[in-house]
C-alpha cells in the first residue's frame, strides 16, 4: 500500500475475479479524475491479482489498498469486501465496463457534504450502434439517462453508484446478500428514512450487452435475483401473490420505459428499441416469477460469471472501449 499525505474522501471499490489488467480502462478513468488526489481506490480480488498489479497506475492516488478473496463467484462479496476494507466516510462502485467522466468523483465529494445516503450519477450508452445494446441499457439505467435533471430521487443506479460507508457497514454479516440486489437495498434504507440524490454533474460511460442471446439469460438472471432479494423477507402468501402476477411484469417495465424514453426527449428511439426490449423484459418477467417461486438459485454466480469482460459481448468490442474511455476523459460538466 502507498500513501501520500492528502485527506481521503472517496474510496472507490474496485472488483475483479482474475487480474488487474480487467481493470485497467476503469483505472484510468479513475486516474483523470479532477480530484484523483483525493481518492482511494480499493482493488478487490483473488491472489492472483498481485501478480500484474501495477502500482504505477495506481501512485497517482491519495491512497490504494489490495484486499485478497478466496471467492471470485459473488461479485456482491467482493464488493462487500471492499466496503468493509475502504478508509473515507463515503464509498463508490465501479464496474470494469462502466467508465467515470471526468469530475464525476469531485462531484459526488461535493453532494455527500450533504446528508443523503447515496447520491447517484447519469449514465450515457456507451455502443449506442446497437439496438440490443439500446434495450439493455433503457431496461437497466433509463431512469438516469444523460443529460437529466438532478435532485432528490427514489433510487439511483447500481453497481455505479456512492454511499455513506457506515450505513452500509450496520449491515454487519448480511452487506454480501444485501447488495445483491441494490435497489432493494436502496429501498430498506428508504423505510429506515433515508434519502438519495441523482447528481447531473457526476457522468458514467456504461458499455452494454449488444448481443441477443447472452442478454436472454442476462436479463433471465438478473430478474431472478433481483426478486429473491426483494422478497427474503416477504411471508408465504405474499411470495405468491407476486408469482402469480409476475406475468404482469413485462407489460408494466415495458411502460415504465416507454415514458422514460419519452421524458427524456429520446422517443424517437422507440420504433427501433421497442420490440427488443419488450422481449427482454418478458424473460425478465419470468426471471422474477422464478425468484418469487424458489428464491435465487446460482443467478449470482451465473451473472458474476458475464459481468466481467464485457467485450465478449460487444460488436465492437476495442471501438466501443476506447470510445467509451475518449468520451469519459472530456472535461467535466460545468
Amino acid at each position: 500500500m502507498t500513501e501520500k499525505p492528502k485527506k481521503i474522501a472517496l474510496s472507490v471499490v474496485m472488483v475483479t475475479p482474475d487480474s488487474f489488467e480487467t481493470l485497467r480502462t476503469t483505472s484510468t478513468a479513475l486516474r483523470r479524475q479532477t480530484v484523483c488526489d483525493r481518492l482511494e481506490v480499493v482493488v478487490v480480488g483473488p491472489s492472483s491479482v498481485r501478480v500484474d498489479l501495477d502500482e504505477e497506475a495506481l501512485s497517482d492516488f491519495a491512497s490504494w489498498q489490495f484486499v485478497e478473496v478466496a471467492k471470485t463467484d459473488s461479485s456482491s462479496e467482493m464488493r462487500a469486501a471492499g466496503i468493509q476494507a475502504a478508509s473515507a466516510p463515503v464509498v463508490a462502485l465501479t464496474e470494469d465496463h462502466c467508465f467515470p467522466a471526468r469530475g464525476w468523483a469531485e462531484a459526488l465529494i461535493a453532494r455527500h457534504a450533504e446528508p443523503w445516503a447515496g447520491v447517484g450519477a447519469l449514465f450515457s450508452n456507451a455502443n449506442p450502434g446497437s439496438t440490443v445494446s439500446w434495450a439493455n441499457f433503457v431496461i437497466e439505467y433509463g431512469d438516469w439517462i444523460d443529460p437529466g435533471k438532478g435532485g432528490e430521487i427514489h433510487h439511483i443506479g447500481g453497481h455505479n453508484s456512492s454511499y455513506k460507508r457506515d450505513l452500509l457497514l450496520a449491515y454487519g454479516d448480511r452487506l454480501p446478500d444485501i447488495l445483491e440486489a441494490e435497489s432493494a437495498m436502496q429501498w430498506d434504507l428508504a423505510r429506515q428514512g433515508q434519502r438519495f440524490y441523482l447528481e447531473p454533474r457526476a457522468r458514467m460511460i456504461h458499455l452494454n450487452f449488444a448481443r441477443f442471446r447472452p442478454s436472454i439469460q442476462l436479463r433471465f438472471c438478473g430478474g431472478r435475483l433481483f426478486a429473491a432479494n426483494r422478497a427474503r423477507q416477504w411471508s408465504l402468501g405474499k411470495r405468491l401473490f407476486f408469482t402469480l402476477a409476475s406475468p404482469l411484469i413485462p407489460l408494466i417495465r415495458t411502460s415504465r420505459c416507454v415514458r422514460t424514453l419519452i421524458d427524456s426527449g429520446r422517443s424517437d428511439l422507440l420504433p427501433r428499441v421497442l420490440p427488443t426490449m419488450m422481449l427482454l423484459l418478458t424473460f425478465d418477467g419470468l426471471g422474477e416469477m422464478m425468484g418469487y417461486a424458489s428464491g435465487s438459485g446460482n443467478s449470482m454466480q451465473w451473472l458474476t460469471g458475464i459481468e466481467f469482460h464485457r467485450q465478449r459481448f460487444l460488436k465492437k468490442p476495442d471501438l466501443d472501449t476506447s470510445a467509451a474511455l475518449a468520451t469519459a476523459s472530456k472535461a467535466p460538466l460545468e
